[in-house]
């Protein structure tokens, strides 16, 4: 994968800004992939929940074609502050939406009916299932919803995980037993999840005339 100087003097910025939680920041190879899965999707109506300093924002915006958009949701002016200047640099910023406040009042004002392409969750870890329930039905059929963090540092398998690691296995649970979707886990950065939106469930047909 060939170095990108403006992401990596991203993660640089953010390091600086927010030492303690740069962490958060999507690895370089996952960043890559996102921008790839937009095009592969030919993704057009994006919603990303949880932006912190716009790293995965960016590489989601750079797969989208003409006229495409990302909604994304966070609560931190400041944090946001920073990607506002990314994505103006990145020459993209007039494909991304920012929406500050509570990401499930952001969720709930879309239009109800399925119509994202591609949707990813990388938020605080109690929120997922809340999230997930807000997105799924949201998908069109054959739309993309990934999840981040889903391995956990390997926590989610230990007999006591902490809170957050509890709260993602909690998630993966409720996920995997969600029959709306069809779903891998990738064992890429800290887990990638990823969720295909099944058409809906067909009615059987009435019987013909005896």
């Amino acid at each position: 994968m060939t170095p990108d100087p403006l992401l990596e003097e991203l993660i640089d910025r953010t390091c600086a800004l927010v030492p303690d939680q740069a962490h958060m920041v999507v690895a370089p190879e996952e960043g890559a992939l996102l921008t790839f899965l937009v095009r592969l999707l030919g993704a057009r109506d994006i919603v990303e929940v949880g932006t912190f300093t716009g790293y995965s924002a960016l590489c989601l915006a750079r797969g989208l074609p003409a006229g495409g958009s990302i909604t994304t949701c966070d609560v931190s002016a400041e944090w946001t502050a920073l990607a506002r200047e990314f994505w103006t640099r990145a020459g993209i910023a007039d494909r991304i939406r920012l929406r500050l406040g509570p990401a499930l009042e952001t969720l709930r004002a879309l239009p109800p009916e399925p119509h994202l392409d591609l949707a990813f969750i990388d938020a605080d870890k109690p929120g997922y299932i809340g999230y997930w329930e807000e997105l799924v039905p949201r998908l069109r059929p054959g739309g993309l919803l990934l999840v981040d963090n889903t391995l956990f540092s390997g926590q989610v398998i230990e007999d006591e995980p902490g809170e957050k690691a509890a709260a993602v296995h909690a998630f993966n649970e409720h996920a995997r037993r969600d029959d709306r979707v069809q779903m891998v886990m990738l064992p890429i950065a800290d887990g990638l999840t990823m969720a295909r939106r099944l058409p809906p469930a067909r009615l059987p047909a009435p019987p013909g005339p005896a």
